[in-house]
């Protein structure tokens, strides 16, 4: 029996280890209407939260070009994404291509 909670314990211990929020971490919204990104933040940083917003009537997603990520977004739908790893993302919609936008995720400071 102890040797399971001791188990539990270090299994816990490892999921911390491997994606901790940071404390200030933040959440920002971008909102699909009218056939279009709205806008994105100038930059965000690791650790951050965008959630996508469908205010339009038709499906749409953000999929990232490098394939990191890749939201479909039913109509009146939202959904998060965080981003864990620095760097510039450009996106677009995989069923209207001419939406398109970018992230720049910069790393955290301490």
């Amino acid at each position: 029996m102890t040797a399971s909670i001791a188990w539990i314990g270090r299994l816990a211990a490892a999921a911390l280890a491997v994606a901790p929020v940071p404390a200030s971490a933040a959440i920002y919204t971008v909102t699909l209407a009218q056939m279009r990104f709205g806008a994105t933040p100038k930059s965000i940083r690791v650790g951050d939260t965008i959630e996508w917003i469908n205010d339009d009537i038709f499906l749409h997603s953000a999929t990232a070009t490098d394939a990191s990520f890749d939201v479909e977004l039913k109509p009146k739908a939202r959904l998060w994404t965080t981003f864990h790893k620095a760097g510039t993302y450009p996106f677009a919609c995989r069923y209207h291509p001419g939406m398109k936008g970018t992230l720049v995720v910069t790393p955290r400071g301490r």
